[in-house]
């Protein structure tokens, strides 16, 4: 996988994101009530565990590094790791600890209060430079519940992503081509068409842009459902992916993506099936993400899943809600600084998450084909008036991309019940 220097003021603004949690740190001493796994080697321990108590019981999933908010480019390797603790009976409100054990204490890195599906997500700093952690959710008492501790778990089964590119050259990897460099004239695109000039390598970012072609002799009108009235110039969309050259079945796929700010062309980050999106195909498209540009009436964000049933085309999936509650403070935004975008992808569901917090999730009629990632910035027909020719280019920065593959069993399975 390419690898580039540490990018320092990256790091610093990430500790500053977590400093609040270490802030919480209390040491607890390890005791044998915690569990017969305690002391195990943090390489066998599961990336999920369930403990059950009488009338209790709390699951804790470790997830990838899907947590890295900020303004410029930074290291994969120094992304935050996030964490989803599930306790039943759910009493919203709750509180909830994620803790750490070092030097043989059990250190509270965060604290965070049950919603009403009983879940808590939360976020932990990867060791630097050391071996994965070890964790475990603590319930506190509420309401007549005791406090009670979960079993442990470990980052250890997502130290190394299966596929992965931070763009550290001046040009695109192998497993990288060009997407759409053809117009078509009887599709939803018929001004815009896929350019290698659309697209560069530099400073750590892929800059996926959309331009004016300058080769077009003519202009575009707009014609079937998307009409409108007058002609325009011809688009060059940023299209690349990595169909032919890397799939995979299951597991998790990120992106730390910078977005355009203005409408009228949509950035994206998708992964489609191997075999193609036709009538009849058996894969499903997946939009782990979108973005219509700031100031868009509905937030801008969105996340869907299409797939063909026979002939017809079935959507599922929306508009985020409430999309600024997942930005940092109020300098924050969608094209001003960097967001890691996720999906879980498994046999039963997918889950969309924003830097580790889940946006929605799809159950059912899930794809079981080979799926390879896109990373785009595409002006469809119906954007194309919604911006003037002298406001282009428009750009959309990835810093990097990570795919942790599971294969078809769960990516997150139960570990061990202990009354």
């Amino acid at each position: 996988m390419p690898s580039r220097p540490l990018v320092v003021r990256a790091s610093l603004a990430l500790l500053a994101l977590l400093a609040p949690l270490v802030l919480l740190a209390t040491p607890h001493p390890a005791g044998a009530s915690d569990g017969p796994s305690i002391g195990a080697d943090v390489q066998d321990l599961p990336s999920s565990s369930v403990r059950v108590v009488p009338h209790q019981r709390v699951r804790l999933d470790a997830l990838p590094q899907l947590v890295q908010p900020g303004r410029t480019v930074a290291d994969a390797d120094l992304a935050a790791h996030a964490f989803v603790a599930t306790a039943r009976p759910a009493s919203p409100g709750r509180r909830v600890q994620l803790q750490a054990l070092v030097d043989g204490a059990w250190t509270v890195l965060a604290t965070r209060r049950q919603d009403g599906r009983g879940r808590v997500e939360l976020t932990a700093a990867a060791p630097a430079g050391g071996p994965p952690a070890t964790y475990r959710a603590r319930v506190m008492a509420t309401r007549g519940l005791r406090a009670f501790n979960g079993l442990p778990v470990s980052t250890a089964r997502w130290d190394r992503p299966t596929w992965g590119d931070e763009f550290s050259g001046t040009s695109l990897g192998p497993d990288w081509n060009h997407r759409g460099e053809e117009l078509v004239t009887d599709s939803r695109r018929s001004c815009s068409k896929g350019d290698p000039r659309a697209v560069g390598v530099g400073g750590g970012v892929v800059r996926l842009s959309v331009l004016a072609d300058p080769d077009a002799t003519s202009r575009c009108r707009i014609r079937g459902r998307d009409a409108v009235r007058g002609s325009y110039a011809y688009r060059l969309n940023g299209h690349v992916g990595t169909q032919g050259r890397f799939s995979f079945r299951y597991g998790f796929a990120a992106a730390r993506v910078r977005f355009q700010r203005l409408r009228g062309q949509h950035g994206a980050f998708w992964l489609q099936p191997a075999g193609g999106m036709y009538p009849g195909a058996p894969g499903s498209e997946i939009d782990v993400v979108e973005y219509f540009g700031d100031h868009h009436p509905q937030g801008g964000l969105a996340t869907f899943m299409h797939r063909y049933d026979g002939l017809r085309r079935v959507s599922t999936g929306g508009w985020v809600r409430d999309p600024a509650s997942y930005l940092h403070g109020r300098g924050d935004g969608w094209s001003r600084g960097f967001h890691v975008f996720s999906v879980e992808w498994t046999p039963r569901r997918v889950v969309f998450r924003i830097d580790g917090r889940e946006t929605g999730r799809v159950r059912g009629r899930v794809s079981a084909e080979r799926q390879f990632p896109i990373l785009s910035l595409i002006a469809a027909d119906y954007e194309i008036p919604k911006i003037r020719e002298e406001r282009l280019p428009q750009h959309m920065d990835v810093d990097w991309v990570r795919v942790w593959e599971t294969g078809p069993e769960p990516a997150l399975s139960p570990a061990r019940r202990v009354p």
